[in-house]
C-alpha cells in the first residue's frame, strides 16, 4: 500500500521474486477496505497515503480485528512518529530508504512471531457461526449453507450493524479482481435471507436501499 508508483512496482517485483503473492493499492481508503475484506499475512503500509493516512488505516484495521502483521514503510523517522505508529497497531517500522535485505529480514522476524488468534465464533442475536467448522445455527437450529452463502454470512457476521456496500461484499467473497454483477449478489442474499430469517420474528439481514446490506439483531 504505497502511493509512489515506481516504488510500489519495485517492491512488488522484489516480493514476488521471493514467492510472495502481492496486491498493491495507492489510495488510503481503498487500502483500508482491502485490508478488511481479505486475509493477508503481511500489510506493508506507507504512512502518507492519499485519502487516509497509514496511522489511521492501522488503527481501523486493528479495531476491525485484522490480525495481519503490519509493517510501516515511511520516510518519517521521528521517534514520536514511530511511537504513534506502534500505538496504532503497527508491528514494525522501516524508514526509507531501506534495503530489500532488511525488508525481507523484518518480514521473516514478523512471521516468527505468529499471528493473533482470529475470532473463532461469530454471533449476532441468536445467529451463530463457527469459523473453524463452518457450522451455522439460528436459535440452535442448524442452517445448511453453500460455500458462497457461508462466505457472505461470515463477512456479515464479521461486520455487525455496519452497512456493507454491494461492491465490498463482492470483493470479500468473489475476489478483488473478479467481476460479479449486483443482481448475482442479490440472488444469493435472497436465498441467504430465507435460510437465516424465515420463520423468525426478528429479521437479522436488512437491505439498505441504494447501498447494500446490514446484519443486525435489533430489527424486528
Amino acid at each position: 500500500m504505497e502511493d509512489d508508483p515506481k516504488l510500489s512496482s519495485v517492491l512488488k517485483d522484489a516480493l514476488e521474486k521471493k514467492s510472495y503473492r502481492v496486491t498493491t493499492v495507492a489510495d488510503g481508503k481503498e487500502a483500508l477496505e482491502l485490508g478488511r475484506d481479505f486475509t493477508f499475512e503481511f500489510i506493508l503500509l506507507d504512512a502518507m497515503l492519499p485519502g487516509m493516512d497509514g496511522f489511521s488505516i492501522a488503527r481501523e484495521l486493528r479495531k476491525s480485528g485484522v490480525a495481519a502483521h503490519v509493517l510501516m514503510l515511511t520516510a518519517r523517522d521521528a521517534k514520536s512518529d514511530i511511537v504513534r505508529g506502534l500505538d496504532c497497531g503497527v508491528d514494525d517500522y522501516l524508514t526509507k530508504p531501506f534495503s530489500f535485505d532488511e525488508l525481507f529480514a523484518r518480514l521473516r522476524a514478523l512471521a516468527r512471531r505468529g499471528t493473533a488468534s482470529p475470532q473463532l465464533i461469530y454471533e449476532v442475536g441468536d445467529l451463530r457461526m463457527d469459523a473453524v467448522t463452518h457450522a451455522a445455527t439460528r436459535a440452535g437450529q442448524a442452517i445448511s449453507l453453500t460455500r458462497t452463502e457461508h462466505l457472505i454470512l461470515e463477512y456479515l457476521l464479521r461486520n455487525p450493524n455496519v452497512v456493507l456496500r454491494r461492491d465490498a461484499i463482492i470483493n470479500a467473497v468473489w475476489g478483488y479482481e473478479t467481476t460479479v454483477e449486483n443482481n448475482t449478489l442479490d440472488a444469493f442474499m435472497k436465498q441467504l435471507r430465507f435460510k437465516v430469517d424465515s420463520g423468525h420474528e426478528t429479521k437479522l439481514i436488512q437491505t439498505v436501499r441504494g447501498f447494500g446490506y446490514k446484519l443486525t439483531a435489533g430489527y424486528p
